[in-house]
């Protein structure tokens, strides 16, 4: 890119372990007075956008202009992960702080309808009342918490986001819904309004992007921590002018997964990230974007439309393309305009990060598994390595420094991710004493993980 808007992605230096801009600024000024106060806190999940699903990470048929301006302001990441290849678990990994096989709802994979559980699924599949959450802590130390969007850790009446610590939500509980109707897979309306049913009219991504510009213009007495959870790009793939093909659902796994295209697909991804820029346009009109912390990321890797070179893999699996996601970080004062990174970081670290910034304590009875990051987003601490776990009913992996393993099954494979990001080499042979290393080291931390019931 070297047109004048897009010269942050051109002309980089290496400042702090991380590629820095040494070309314009855009407005966001790095100002200690900023950072000294408390920030508001943004943070913007998609479901299921895959690595390479935004222009500013290399797709090639549309473009994502707002997103590509919040990169350009900010600090991109390359290699961020989610904490699981699907949606509950990552969920429940984001809203703890904690690997999603820490707690029984997190081998949920996912959650299905309310109307496939009995009564003593639904009370005991969900995060714990008792167990601290994001907005909780967020929450005790001073802040105003909502959640705009999807949900997916837990019914109502049992469980749900009001019940972990925000304050209102507006969106829906299951894991999909129709974009046009907000009817779940067994044709169920999933549309809530705190803890009421409501009928609303309306695509969902404008719906979703109306409340939240809504409640940033609000007057705010306290910091405010929003979580906008997108149902974009999900399935059914829907886009904002096909309500033709919503009327025609056939409502069930195999309807909600049928049809769409990579137009439809391109549509879908284009107005999320309208939506997005009408929010960080609310933000800027309100005179708060100088004081608010701003996360974009995907609850997993892509899936059928995606577009996740150079890895394989996608939703569901633990190959690269299954759980490396985009992620950017906007934090004026801490930030600094056009970085990229190859830092490795997972969805808990935006947990502890945020946690951090509102100024939040963390429960020593449930430690956080996630880092505050901030270190690395103001560059006073280089790239480090991490050693990072995941599991899921088929598969095992984790990856330390530049060394990924895989174990499905009885089979076991050992990639180095700086050579061979499409993890098509198996290393194992030639490195028996890193293979061992790690498998050591994954089944220990497995053996402190739940247990999925016999037979899964």
């Amino acid at each position: 890119m070297t047109d004048k808007n897009n010269r942050n992605f051109s002309r980089r230096e290496f400042i702090g372990g991380a590629i820095a801009a040494s070309a314009v600024t855009t407005g966001i000024l790095n100002s200690s007075a900023v950072a000294a106060s408390r920030p508001n806190i943004l943070f913007i999940l998609a479901d299921d956008a895959g690595w390479g699903d935004l222009s500013c990470y290399g797709r090639p048929d549309y473009r994502t202009p707002n997103l590509d301006k919040l990169a350009r302001q900010g600090i991109r990441f390359t290699n961020a992960y989610s904490a699981a290849p699907v949606c509950t678990p990552t969920r429940v990994g984001f809203h703890t702080g904690r690997y999603p096989a820490r707690l029984s709802v997190g081998l949920e994979e996912p959650i299905h309808e309310r109307k496939e559980l009995s009564d003593d699924k639904l009370k005991a599949t969900g995060i714990p009342h008792e167990h601290p959450t994001v907005s909780s802590l967020i929450k005790s130390a001073g802040y105003s918490t909502a959640l705009i969007g999807k949900w997916h850790v837990g019914y109502l009446p049992y469980f749900g986001p009001l019940k972990c610590g925000y304050d209102e939500f507006y969106g829906n509980m299951s894991g999909a819904v129709d974009h046009f109707t907000h009817k779940d897979m067994s044709a169920s309306l999933d549309f809530f309004e705190d803890e009421v049913p409501v009928e609303k009219i309306g695509y969902m991504t404008d719906l979703l992007t109306e409340r939240a510009v809504e409640y940033v213009r609000r007057s705010h007495k306290k910091p405010f921590y929003l979580s906008l959870h997108y149902t974009a790009p999900h399935w059914p793939w829907e886009g904002p002018r096909d309500r033709a093909v919503s009327d025609a659902m056939k409502y069930g796994p195999v309807g909600f997964r049928a049809g769409g295209s990579i137009k439809v697909y391109a549509e879908m991804m284009e107005n999320m990230d309208a939506g997005i820029g009408r929010v960080l346009d609310a933000l800027k009109t309100s005179g708060l974007d100088r004081n608010t912390l701003i996360i974009f990321t995907s609850d997993n890797g892509g899936e059928r439309f995606s577009y996740n070179w150079p890895f394989t893999g996608q939703k569901m699996d633990l190959h690269e393309g299954g759980v490396r996601v985009p992620a950017i970080v906007r934090w004026p004062g801490v930030t600094t305009a056009g970085v990229v990174s190859d830092q490795p970081v997972i969805t808990m670290d935006w947990t502890a990060t945020m946690i951090a910034a509102a100024g939040g304590k963390q429960d020593v009875n449930f430690p956080l598994d996630g880092d505050d990051i901030k270190p690395v987003l103001n560059g006073t601490k280089r790239i480090y390595d991490r050693t990072l776990f995941w599991r899921t009913y088929r598969q095992g992996a984790m990856r330390r420094g530049k060394w990924k393993y895989i174990r499905e099954g009885k089979s076991e494979f050992l990639h180095d991710l700086s050579v061979d990001e499409r993890e098509q080499a198996d290393f194992k042979n030639d490195n028996p004493d890193i293979l061992e290393r790690l498998r050591t080291e994954f089944l220990k931390w497995e053996s402190g993980m739940q247990h999925y019931p016999s037979g899964s």
